[in-house]
Formats: structure tokens, sequence, C-alpha cells
């Protein structure tokens, strides 16, 4: 199954006493790349959302974040450090005795000092448990959009197969008729040139050039690539790395083509090749 690595997600859910929302971004990249943006209180949970990841997807750069809010608004509840209140206060009024005239503060100033408010501690299993099921709600959807996105992509890369196949298969036919155009040019030019021309030596130059303007070689290899890349759009496991390397393989193939091109009609072959694949390896750049 072929997989874009461009995809959203998110999923929320009630765990205990908090609302937890996971939201999931993926984008390309050449290897599996995992960052977190994680609450405090949710930070041991990064080791085991990155196996879960991990063992779902293989390429892209994923963000995973996580946040909470309390829903228990109806019972709002403040959980007090006293100890850290009694040092505040010791430490105020040492400070107080050193000042002409020290400024009286208030209960809410005094809550208003970190560390003075604790939030309520969660049983972590159950959260762990909660949150496992939340990632892997969201893991489903993304893993959906990446998978729809790729049949978009496999489609676009078949329909380029097609037409390189075309135009591998004009450049076939028309080879034949290019060389013998050439032929008939340079014993035309000879003929003109000399007046009893060496036939024999003519027709050894005229192998070497033939050979030198020859491209059955890269039209085969670029047959033999085009069935590869159709082969691999077939596979179930993630094949991006693999495709991108054949599209420096065809790339050069095509260059070569249309190095050794003598021929006007063959130059177009190798620059619509050329654009093909340059086509095709931009949306590679996004399969998983």
């Amino acid at each position: 199954m072929i997989r874009s690595m461009t995809a959203f997600a998110s999923s929320e859910a009630q765990v205990g006493s908090l609302t937890i929302n996971c939201e999931l971004r993926s984008v390309n990249h050449r290897y599996c790349d995992i960052s977190f943006k994680l609450p405090e209180r949710l930070r041991f949970l990064e080791a085991d959302l990155r196996s879960a990841i991990n063992a779902k997807i293989k390429r892209g750069k994923i963000e995973c974040s996580l946040n909470y809010k309390k829903h228990n608004k109806n019972q709002q509840q403040f959980n007090i450090n006293q100890q850290a209140v009694d040092d505040l206060l010791q430490t105020v009024k040492k400070i107080e005795l050193s000042m002409d005239n020290p400024a009286s503060f208030s209960a809410l100033d005094v809550l208003a000092f970190q560390g003075i408010q604790q939030e309520t501690e969660l049983d972590k299993d159950s959260l762990k448990s909660g949150v496992n099921v939340l990632l892997n709600i969201a893991l489903i959807q993304m893993l959906d959009v990446r998978e729809r996105e790729g049949e978009k992509l496999k489609l676009l890369l078949e329909e380029r197969c097609q037409k390189m196949s075309v135009h591998v298969l004009t450049a076939h036919q028309r080879m034949p008729k290019v060389l013998r155009l050439i032929r008939a040019r340079i014993l035309e030019r000879i003929n003109e040139l000399v007046a009893t021309p060496d036939l024999d030596r003519f027709e050894q130059e005229m192998v070497l050039i033939m050979q030198k303007l020859d491209v059955s070689e890269e039209l085969d290899r670029l047959e033999t690539h085009i069935s590869e890349v159709i082969r691999l759009l077939q596979q179930k496991e993630p094949v991006g790395r693999r495709l991108d390397f054949l599209m420096q393989e065809m790339n050069r193939e095509a260059n070569t083509l249309g190095s050794k091109s003598a021929d006007q009609e063959m130059t177009q072959i190798s620059i619509e090749l050329k654009v093909l694949i340059e086509q095709m390896r931009e949306q590679i750049q996004n399969i998983e």
C-alpha cells in the first residue's frame, strides 16, 4: 500500500478528570523523525508514545502534541502546598524587618506565587492507558489519510510511467531510421568531397559512429526501470526510498539518451522523458 507522508489527525477523550486532545502532524522526511509537544504532567508518556508511532510509521517527520483541560468546572478545587505557604510567610516576615514601610498583601497574592497551588495527582496507569487509546485512534485516522493520499500518488505515477513507455517505444522505433539518415548524410558528404571514396573505410567508420550513437541499451534500461516502478507501486511495505533511487537511475539514462541524440525527434523524446521523471521525483518525495 503506497502511503503519502503528509497527513493530519486528532482525537479527544475524557481521561479521569481531564479532557485530553491528541494531534498528529506528518510531513515528508528522509527518515522517521518524531517530535513531541507535551505538558509537563504528561511528559512521562513520551517513550511509550514514540514506540507506538514507530510501530505504525516508517518514514516522515511526525509531530505529536497533547493538551488537556479540567472538565469539573462546578467542583473547582485548590490544593495548597502548606509547607510552601509557611516558608513563604516566614521569608516575608524576615524581609519586612528590614523595611521601613512594608506593604501588606492578601491571600490571593500568596496563591499567585509559583509552587503554592498543586494540581491533583492522577493515577498514572489510568492516564497511560487512556492516552494510548487516544493515540491509537489518531494513528488510525492518520494512516487512513496517508493511504488515501498515497492511492492518488500511485495513480499519478502509473499514468506517467505509461507516458514514458510510449516515448521509449517511439525512440526504439525511430532509432533505425535515425541511423539510416546519418549514414546517407555522411555518404553524400563524402561523395561531394572525394572523387573515389574508400567505401570499405567508410563502412568501418560508420560502424564506429553507429556504436556511439546507438541508445538501445539506454532504452532497454529505461524499460526495466519503468517495470520496476510499476512493480514497487503494488507492494505493501514502504518503497519511497527505492522509488527515489530509481528516479536517479532513470534520469541518468534519459540524460545519456539526450547526449547521444543526433536527431531532433530523439532530442525531444529525451526532454519529454526528463520532464516526466522530474514530475515523478517530486511526487515520490512525499511517499513513505
